[in-house]
């Protein structure tokens, strides 16, 4: 198992993509030998790119322990692309360093199509509600590095991406949910079926003591979970858990069908 101390440690890694979740990489890694890069070479700041950075022809010649990939890049089809492909063994993510940094806390992570954002703030807040030291991050739009005044007790609600999880090498959460299925982003995973593995690869990769949280009749998850062996408890989420409180909802944004599933997933949760 990676441990993130001593792994880590004088280990040459390639950071790529210097958006925020980038940036975040960079602060978190700094201490290492880390080498930045970025398609678009003048996002990256003059004094990160006079220290760190190299240009497109001497990173294809270096050899890097680990590559740190942005989820917005697409590997298939960027300036590394050859670099990346032949080194894919290699790939690892922000959710990767997260998961090493703080391995024995409460991982919450919401992933599907749509009503990542909504799912995962309605979550967050009535966590916080109930008193709970809790953190919003991920693909909401707080990197999971970026993230102060942790400690053991703090619970993660974790909003990722497809991209997010394909990527990932070692991140385990300890639940998982994925609200929905519909074709999306096929520009990158080519077709549905690579994208839904990609999101299965949430629940295959958790810890076996969680829960993993499907709409009851989502047969594409149903299918990849009948064919897999050791997995954690699986919650088939009904849609009319909803129904004794549905009448006392008076926020037009629960008018939206979507929204009100989503709001059966927050349930399950968080009994």
């Amino acid at each position: 198992m990676l441990n993130l101390r001593n792994n880590f440690y004088n280990k040459k890694i390639l950071i790529y993509g210097f958006g925020k979740t980038g940036k975040s990489c960079f602060n978190f890694l700094k201490k290492n030998r880390i080498i930045v890069y970025d398609d678009n070479y003048k996002t990256i700041p003059s004094n990160i790119k006079n220290k760190y950075s190299l240009t497109l022809k001497k990173i294809k010649k270096q050899f890097f322990d680990y590559i740190v990939v942005s989820p917005g890049i697409n590997i298939k089809n960027c300036g590394l692309k050859n670099f990346i492909i032949n080194n894919k063994n290699k790939i690892i993510t922000d959710l990767d360093l997260f998961y090493f940094k703080h391995r024995d806390n409460l991982k919450i992570t919401i992933t599907g199509t749509n009503g990542k954002s909504t799912t995962s703030k309605l979550l967050y807040e009535i966590l916080k509600k109930h008193t709970k030291n809790v953190k919003l991050v991920g693909n909401i739009g707080n990197p999971v590095l970026s993230q102060k005044s942790i400690n053991s007790k703090t619970i993660f609600v974790i909003e990722a991406s497809s991209y997010q999880i394909e990527y990932s090498k070692y991140y385990k959460t300890d639940y998982s949910a994925i609200l929905n299925i519909a074709s999306d982003h096929l520009e990158r995973h080519g077709t549905i079926k690579n994208y839904i593995k990609a999101k299965f690869k949430l629940i295959k990769n958790q810890k076996k003591n969680g829960f993993a949280f499907i709409y009851k009749k989502n047969k594409y998850l149903t299918n990849l979970i009948n064919k897999t062996k050791s997995l954690p408890k699986i919650i088939s989420v009904n849609f009319n858990n909803i129904k004794h409180i549905k009448k006392n909802i008076y926020n037009s944004n629960f008018y939206n069908e979507n929204n009100l599933q989503n709001l059966s997933f927050v349930l399950e949760i968080s009994k």
